[in-house]
């Protein structure tokens, strides 16, 4: 009967032992939508959470804008800012509405270059990576034309062709010279790519 008494107190001590861990682990986790972030902080330490959570919804809307960010760049950079709140390792977990370890971003369309396929004004989601093939429609950074939507006309290492959508070429005289005006066609570096176009 003693036998049966201290086993069962070592198995309630195992136990005890193995929930205070499991509690004690600290964890962030960040959801997004493509407008919205949300952010909760799991910790038993004295940690400022609120100022902490407002500090990586902040961080994350920037991660969402960086063309040359990605998850695992949000994923070391919350890291890192646990750390200066005093989190020692925390697991940072990242789910969002098109999946855990994706950042969905909405963005709306300016123009009428992606015509008949995308209209001024259209709000799309768009997955930010740089995992792209051709015809996928694409958010990029073009030092020529600034933020544009365009779809993957072709791909050469890490260059990648954009095109429009619309076909429509028209023509217009300015100071008494014709000049054409069509859709974008221009290559950007893979880094330029915010992502691809996942819904509209």
């Amino acid at each position: 009967m003693a036998k049966k008494i201290i086993l069962a107190l070592l198995i309630l001590i195992f136990i005890a032992i193995f929930v205070i861990l499991v509690i004690s682990n600290d964890s962030v986790d960040v959801y997004m939508d493509g407008e919205n972030i949300s952010v909760e902080t799991h910790t038993l330490g004295n940690v400022d959470t609120k100022t902490l959570n407002s500090d990586i919804c902040n961080l994350t809307l920037n991660v969402m804008n960086d063309t040359s960010s990605n998850v695992t760049t949000l994923k070391k950079e919350i890291s890192q800012l646990c750390n200066e709140y005093g989190m020692e390792n925390p697991e940072i977990n990242v789910d969002s509405s098109i999946g855990p370890n994706q950042i969905p971003v909405m963005m709306y369309v300016d123009g009428t270059s992606m015509l008949p396929t995308l209209h001024d004004g259209q709000h799309v989601l768009v997955n930010k990576t740089h995992n792209i093939h051709v015809g996928d429609i694409v958010v990029a950074n073009s030092k020529e034309y600034g933020g544009i939507v365009k779809r993957v006309g072709d791909i050469q290492g890490d260059s990648v062709y954009l095109i429009s959508d619309n076909k429509e070429v028209t023509y217009e005289y300015i100071n008494g010279v014709l000049y054409e005006k069509s859709g974008i066609k221009t290559w950007v570096n893979i880094s330029d790519i915010n992502g691809v176009v996942i819904s509209y």
